[in-house]
C-alpha cells in the first residue's frame, strides 16, 4: 500500500505543476499533507516536517546567504566581462548562445555547487535570452543538464556518497568514468547546437540592432538578474513557452557583424553607467569570490558559514553606507524569499516520503521486481533503475538507502561493487531537475521560468543524456 501511495503521491504533484493546476511551493506542501493523512499517520505530520525542515535548514540557509553573495557580486560588476565575451562571440546567434551556456555551465561547475552554477550562468546569460527573445527552458534545461553531467566530480557529492556507502575509494569510482563522463558532456554540447539550431530558425536573421529598436529605451538598463527592477519584466512575449524551443518562422541565421559600433551597441545591455558599480574594488571582488569556492572546495568550513561571511563581507567592502546596504538587500529580497520558501516546502514533501516509509517501500518494490536472469547484469539494472530513483528521491535515500541493496544483489551474481558505483552515477543530469534539488528552484527562480515548463522540456533531453553515459559506459567497459 505505502509503495502505492508512495508512486501516485510523486505522480500527483508532476501531473499537477506540470499542468498549472497548482504553484510548486502548494503543491509541495500540500499533497503530501493530504498523502500523510491517507497512510493513516496525520498525527505525526508535525514530526515529519520538522525532521525534512531540520535536514534541509543548512541547505535554505546556504542559498539565502549565496543568492544575497552573487547578487551584490553581479550587482558590483565583478561578471560583466564574462558577458562581454560571450556577447563578442555570441553576435547575437541563438546557437552561439545556447552553445555558451552549456559550456559556461560545464565550466562554472568545476566548483561543485549547483546554486553556484545556475547563478552565474543565468546572471550571464540571461540578458541575451531576454533581448533575443529566445527560450528561456532552453537555457534552463540546457544548464541543467551540463551541471548534472560535472555534478559527478568527487566533490559534486554523487561520487562521494557512492563511496562512503559502498566502502570504496572515490578515485577509483570517478577517474575510470572520465571517458563516459566525456561523452555525456560531448552529447549536452551537441544537444545545445541542435537546440541553438531550432532557436536560430524560429528567430530568423538577427542583429542585436533590430531587438533593441523592439524595447522602450527604458528597458536598455541592465538585466542581469538581482541588479534592480530591470529584470522584473523577465519574459518576453514567448520566452518563457517550452514549445518556443521548436519550429518558427524562416531564416538561414544571423549575420554577424565585426564593426566596433556592433560591439558598442551589444555591450549597452550591460549597462555600464549603473550606480552599484565598483571597478576600483573589481579584484577585491575577484580575489574574494576565488577564496570563497577555493574554501568550498576545500571544506574549509561549512559552505552556509562561508557564504554568510562572504556576504557579510561583501556588503560591508562594497557599499559601507547602511541606506545603500538596506537597497541591496531590498533588490535581492524577492529571489531569496522565492527560493527560501521553495526549499522549505521541498522539505514536506521529503519529510512525508521518509518519514511515512513510502521511499524505503518503493525501493525495496523495484529491487524485488528484478528478474532472476538480470542478475550477472545488475551494473546495467542499476543504471537504469538511477534514472528515475535520483529524479523521485534525494542523493542521499538513493546511495544510502538503495545503492548498498543493488550492490548486494550483483555480488550475489559477481558483478564488482565498482560496477554498481559507477553505473549508479549516469542520472546526474537529470536528477538536477528533480523537484527535491533545492538548486532547481535557483535555476528556474532566476530565469522566471515555470517549474512546470522546466520539467515538460528538460526530462526527455536529460534522459537522453543520462543514456549516453551508460551506453558510453557499457561500450568503454567500465559498466
Amino acid at each position: 500500500m505505502l509503495t502505492i501511495l508512495g508512486f501516485t503521491m510523486i505522480a500527483t504533484f508532476l501531473v499537477l505543476i506540470m499542468m498549472k493546476k497548482m504553484s510548486p511551493i502548494a503543491a509541495l506542501v500540500l499533497i503530501p499533507a493530504l498523502f500523510c493523512v491517507f497512510v493513516g499517520k496525520g498525527a505525526k505530520l508535525g514530526d515529519y516536517v520538522i525532521d525534512g525542515v531540520t535536514s534541509l535548514a543548512p541547505t535554505a540557509a546556504m542559498l539565502m546567504f549565496a543568492i544575497v553573495y552573487f547578487g551584490v557580486m553581479i550587482d558590483v560588476g565583478l561578471f560583466d566581462p564574462i558577458v562581454r565575451g560571450i556577447l563578442k562571440f555570441a553576435k547575437a546567434d541563438p546557437l552561439r548562445i545556447v552553445v555558451g551556456t552549456a559550456i559556461l555551465a560545464a565550466i562554472v561547475s568545476l566548483d561543485g555547487d549547483g546554486s553556484t552554477t545556475f547563478m552565474i550562468t543565468v546572471s550571464a546569460m540571461y540578458p541575451l535570452y531576454k533581448r533575443l527573445k529566445m527560450s528561456l527552458v532552453v537555457m534552463t534545461g540546457v544548464a541543467a543538464m551540463a551541471n548534472g553531467v560535472m555534478n559527478t566530480l568527487p566533490w559534486g557529492g554523487p561520487t562521494a556518497r557512492a563511496a562512503t556507502a559502498l566502502k570504496l575509494d572515490a578515485s577509483d569510482i570517478f577517474v575510470p568514468m572520465i571517458p563516459a563522463l566525456a561523452v555525456g558532456l560531448a552529447f549536452v554540447i551537441a544537444l545545445s547546437y541542435v537546440l541553438g539550431r531550432r532557436e536560430r530558425k524560429r528567430l530568423g536573421v538577427l542583429t542585436l540592432d533590430a531587438v533593441l529598436v523592439e524595447e522602450p529605451e527604458q528597458e536598455t538598463e541592465t538585466v542581469l538578474v538581482g541588479a534592480g527592477s530591470g529584470a522584473k519584466s523577465a519574459v518576453g512575449s514567448g520566452a518563457g513557452n517550452p514549445a518556443a524551443s521548436t519550429g518558427g518562422s524562416g531564416g538561414e541565421g544571423p549575420v554577424d557583424s565585426d564593426t566596433d559600433d556592433d560591439d558598442d551597441r551589444m555591450l549597452k545591455v550591460l549597462d555600464p553607467n549603473r550606480a552599484t558599480l565598483r571597478p576600483k574594488l573589481y579584484w577585491f571582488n575577484a580575489l574574494l569570490t576565488v577564496t570563497l569556492l577555493t574554501s568550498m572546495i576545500m571544506e574549509w568550513l561549512p559552505i552556509p558559514v562561508l557564504f554568510l561571511l562572504g556576504a557579510a563581507l561583501a556588503l560591508t567592502v562594497n557599499f559601507p553606507h547602511m541606506p545603500d546596504q538596506k537597497a541591496r538587500l531590498g533588490a535581492h529580497a524577492e529571489n531569496v524569499l522565492n527560493v527560501s520558501g521553495m526549499v522549505f516546502a521541498a522539505a514536506v514533501f521529503t519529510g512525508v516520503l521518509t518519514g511515512t516509509g513510502m521511499v524505503d517501500h518503493m525501493a525495496r518494490w523495484l529491487v524485488d521486481n528484478i528478474p532472476d536472469g538480470m542478475g550477472p547484469h545488475m551494473a546495467f539494472v542499476t543504471g537504469l533503475l538511477s534514472i528515475p530513483l535520483t529524479y523521485f528521491m534525494s542523493n542521499d535515500g538513493f546511495y544510502f538507502g538503495v545503492l548498498p541493496v543493488l550492490a548486494e544483489a550483483g555480488a550475489a551474481h559477481g558483478v564488482s561493487p565498482l560496477e554498481i558505483a559507477r553505473a549508479s552515477l549516469i542520472a546526474q543530469p537529470l536528477h538536477m531537475s528533480s523537484p527535491l534539488v533545492p538548486a532547481v528552484y535557483v535555476l528556474v527562480g532566476m530565469a522566471k521560468v515555470e517549474f512546470g515548463d522546466h520539467t515538460k522540456f528538460v526530462v526527455k533531453w536529460a534522459v537522453l543524456t543520462s543514456l549516453a553515459i551508460l551506453g558510453s559506459g557499457i561500450l568503454f567497459g567500465l559498466i
